[in-house]
């Protein structure tokens, strides 16, 4: 059942912060900051981030969103649902939206970086066809991360 909306907007808005506040809790949670790679918002804006947001009863209960890597690829950034939304196609959506985006625009690989720890993550990534690959990027091998890619040809 699909009772939310996602499109396109801009991650500086106060919905946007709070929920970001709770992923990144969460992510403090479960990883010491040398692992935590979420970006904060003016680092998303500066790098030109597409930015989706899920609203379910025009409340925002999940996001995400990419940038573009020097190489025409992309990168998934700060995907995230609510506790509340969480098991209702949220994510999935988020995802697909972020996807189909970055496929108009061209791009024909999209790549993500997840914690070891974050198994629901990891279990909808692959369900959605992604496997895992080595650090990309900036990144650099870290036995906390899960690094992931897709071809987007095709999908």
């Amino acid at each position: 059942m699909r009772s939310f909306v996602i499109e396109r907007e801009t991650p500086d808005q106060p919905e946007v912060a709070a929920l970001l506040v709770q992923a990144d809790a969460r992510s403090a949670a479960l990883y010491p900051a040398e692992s935590r790679h979420g970006l904060p918002v003016a680092a998303l804006i500066a790098q030109g981030a597409r930015f989706f947001a899920a609203r379910a009863g025009g409340r925002i209960v999940g996001f995400g969103g990419y940038v573009r890597l020097p190489d025409g690829s992309a990168e998934m950034k700060r995907v995230f649902v609510a506790e509340a939304a969480r098991g209702q196609g949220v994510g999935r959506a988020v995802v697909e939206a972020v996807e189909g985006a970055a496929k108009g625009q061209g791009i024909r690989r999209m790549f993500l970086e997840t914690g070891v720890k974050s198994d629901e993550a990891i279990r909808l990534y692959r369900r959605l066809g992604y496997a895992e690959c080595g650090p990309f990027g900036a990144y650099r091998p870290d036995p906390l991360s899960v690094f992931m890619a897709k071809s987007l040809e095709g999908a």
